[in-house]
Parts: C-alpha cells; structure tokens; sequence
C-alpha cells in the first residue's frame, strides 16, 4: 500500500468510509416508531444550531415542525446515534490495535478482560439498587481495574510478557465472568436479574445527552494518541528485535497502544454493555478493503465500526414491536461473516 496507486486506493476507501457514515447518521434520525422526514431533521438540527450560537435573536427562524419531532430528534434520536458512532469506532479501533500489538488475527479488544470486568461492575451496581448514571460508572472503573490486575499478573509472571497477558487476561476474565454468575444467582429474579440479563446483551436505549460526555472524554483520550502513533503499530508487526533495530522502544510502545485501546473499551462497555464482534470482525473487513498498513487501517476500522453498529442499532429498534439488544444482532451478522473470511481460499486472517 506504500505505491501511489496504493494510497489513491487508500484515500478513496476513507473517503468513501467517511460519506457512507455522514448518509448513515442524518437517515438514522429518521428512522423509528414516529416518523420524521430528512427535511424536518436537517431543519431541526439546524434551528438548534443556530439556537446556540445565539443567531435566532438577531435572526429568527421559522418554526415549521412540532414539538414532538424536535424532542424524538434531539433528545431521544441523536444522542442514540453519537452514542452508537463513538462506540462502534472505539470497539472496531481497540480490535485493530490488538491484532497489531499482539500479532494475532483472533484478537478482540476484550482479550484482557475488559468486558468481563465491566459486566461484573455493572451487575454489581444492579444489584445495589444504583441510578443507571452509576451502573456506567462502576463497569467502567471495574473494567479498568480488571486490565490493571491483568497487567500486575503478566508483570509478575516469568516468561514472554506478550503471552503472559493474554493468558491473564482470559484467567482474570474467567474469574470475573464466574462473578457476574454468582451475582445473577442472588439476584432478584423479578426485577434486578432480568436487568443484569439485558445490560449483558447490550443496548443503547437508556442513552441520554448528558451521558454521552462522560464517555466521550475517555474515548477521545484514548483514540488521539492511537491515531498519533499508528504508523509505529506497524513496526511491531516485523517482530520484537527488528523493531528494537530501528530505534524503537518496543516495551514503551506496547503499553501505550494497550493502554489507549483499554481506555476505549473500557468506555464503550460501560454505556453499551457487551457487544462482541465488532472488534473482531470490522478490522479484518476492512484488511479486504485498505490493505495491513495502519495509517490507513485504523481510521478506516473507526469509520466502519461507527457505520456498522450504526447500522445494527436502525434495525435493533426497527425491525420488531420490541427492540432487539444490539449484542445479539452483532453476533448474528458477525459470526456467519468470520466464517466466511475462514472459508476463503486467499489469506485473509
């Protein structure tokens, strides 16, 4: 992908990833049981727009549309849908990192334990009767805490660091997972169980404004650095000591680009719950599409991923009488399409 028909290829795919998630989001806030037409969204959003930069005193604008509609779009639509485009690029981005880091087709951004860690927080924060904010809170700081002890483990074991973490990372997420187990048993099983049942299969339909900032933050702290050091992810691709050849320092560099991709999932799982395959599967998609090289890789993963859940989250809360939980859907389209990548004769994986 270095040859310049290869970047034109490159380039063409971002953009083409960029214009298939800007049509994405504005029909996606047409979509639901109260239907609003794409001339009311573009209208409403930009009567809010101009709301805010404070131009409607100077300026008032025509108010064509009714209340209703402005609420469905603005309060329960849009911060739907961010939600859904910031989780799905953090989950496609982490999946990327950690094949990169790992040199490991099978990588998924929950191989150390960051979802088994969330799940147990939020089952525990269920279980204590807490605000739905707080459920947030609590399966974002267990899921951090779960890589911490993953990382204290791998630090502390003899051997190659590399698979001293993935062999942690999956004891420590059995140990968890055997936890979020026990907290279903006590559970109340009228109330409280069937909620730790359905935050474990991911949704996004509690999602408000005010609760897309706190995640926001952590993401964008854990993204920007990855973006900044993408092309470095490729060195460690040719292996530890012809990385450490070119000046690199591989150790450094591995726990960055861990902890960044840990940040980031640690962030979508807490307002998500657990959605697999969309780390797994988005970035081997998108190797058919970009090629391996990082820099184009991993903002072509990110562009993807937030289309992608996207796209499942229309049909979660389109397709019955009653929404489907995202967790679910992913698993049916994800699965049958790895198959698929296994069952290809090219090398794909």
């Amino acid at each position: 992908m270095n040859t310049v028909g290869g970047r034109k290829r490159r380039t063409s795919v971002l953009l083409l990833s960029a214009a298939l998630l800007f049509v994405l989001f504005f029909v996606s806030l047409t979509f639901g049981r109260y239907s609003v037409p794409l001339s009311g969204v573009a209208k409403i959003l930009w009567h809010r727009l101009w709301t805010l930069t404070g131009l409607d005193r100077v300026l008032p604008m025509t108010v064509s549309w009714t209340e209703a509609m402005e609420k469905t779009v603005i309060s329960i639509r849009l911060p739907r849908i961010l939600t859904a485009c910031l989780v799905g690029c953090s989950l496609s981005a982490a999946g990327a990192v950690f094949q990169g880091v790992f040199r490991n087709p099978m990588a998924s951004p929950d191989i150390l334990g960051a979802s088994s860690g969330a799940a147990f927080g939020a089952a525990l924060a269920i279980l204590l009767g807490v605000s739905t904010q707080f459920i947030t809170i609590f399966a974002f700081i267990s899921s951090i805490l779960t890589v911490a002890l993953v990382f204290l483990i791998a630090q502390r074991a003899p051997g190659q660091r590399t698979v001293n973490l993935i062999l942690a990372g999956i004891m420590v997420g059995s140990l968890f997972s055997a936890g979020t187990s026990y907290l279903k048993l006590v559970a109340d099983p009228g109330n409280q169980l069937p909620a730790i049942t359905y935050w474990l299969m991911g949704s996004l339909s509690g999602v408000r404004l005010s609760s897309i900032l706190p995640v926001a933050i952590p993401m964008a702290a854990g993204i920007v650095p990855l973006l900044l050091l993408r092309w470095r992810l490729n060195l460690l691709s040719l292996g530890e000591s012809e990385a450490r050849a070119l000046g690199v320092n591989t150790d450094l560099l591995r726990a960055v680009l861990i902890l960044c991709a840990t940040l980031i999932t640690a962030a979508s799982i807490s307002v998500s719950g657990v959605i697999g395959w969309v780390g797994l599967v988005i970035p081997h998609l998108c190797r058919k599409l970009i090629g391996s090289d990082n820099r184009g890789l991993l903002p072509c993963s990110m562009l993807v991923g937030a289309s992608f859940l996207l796209l499942v989250d229309d049909v979660s809360r389109n397709l019955l009488a009653t929404e489907i939980p995202i967790g679910i859907l992913t698993a049916v389209i994800g699965a049958p399409f790895f198959i698929w990548l296994l069952l290809r004769k090219e090398k794909t994986l």
